[in-house]
């Protein structure tokens, strides 16, 4: 999320999809997350993590869905063989994403 939700928005947004599975939030909005939100999340098994949408227009669109490109290419660097390190590094860089949702992406959507 590219602003500092309220359990309202919360709420809201759990309730208008339903199969999200993570939410990311900028490092200084982390700390203004409620306890009984944090436990929400843990009870529909939400994974609340920090980082920032770089490039994302926040006056636009207030959320950001990873294309289906980006975990195809996880998927496809890990059947390669390559090392967790370097996939969450190279997609960090290349789409801007932080490694924390990168690591996500790559213990939720790739094989074991």
């Amino acid at each position: 999320m590219a602003f500092r939700p309220s359990n309202k928005d919360i709420f809201g947004l759990i309730e208008t999809c339903p199969k999200v599975e993570v939410i990311q939030l900028p490092k200084s909005y982390m700390c203004t997350v409620s306890k009984s939100i944090l436990m929400f999340l843990g009870m529909q098994r939400i994974k609340l993590i920090e980082g920032d949408v770089w490039g994302h227009r926040k006056d636009i669109n207030e959320y950001y869905s990873i294309p289906s490109s980006v975990v195809e290419k996880i998927r496809m660097m890990k059947n390669e063989g390559k090392s967790t390190e370097d996939i969450e590094a190279k997609i960090s860089r290349e789409r801007k994403l932080s490694p924390e949702m990168v690591a996500y992406i790559l213990t939720k959507e790739t094989p074991a």
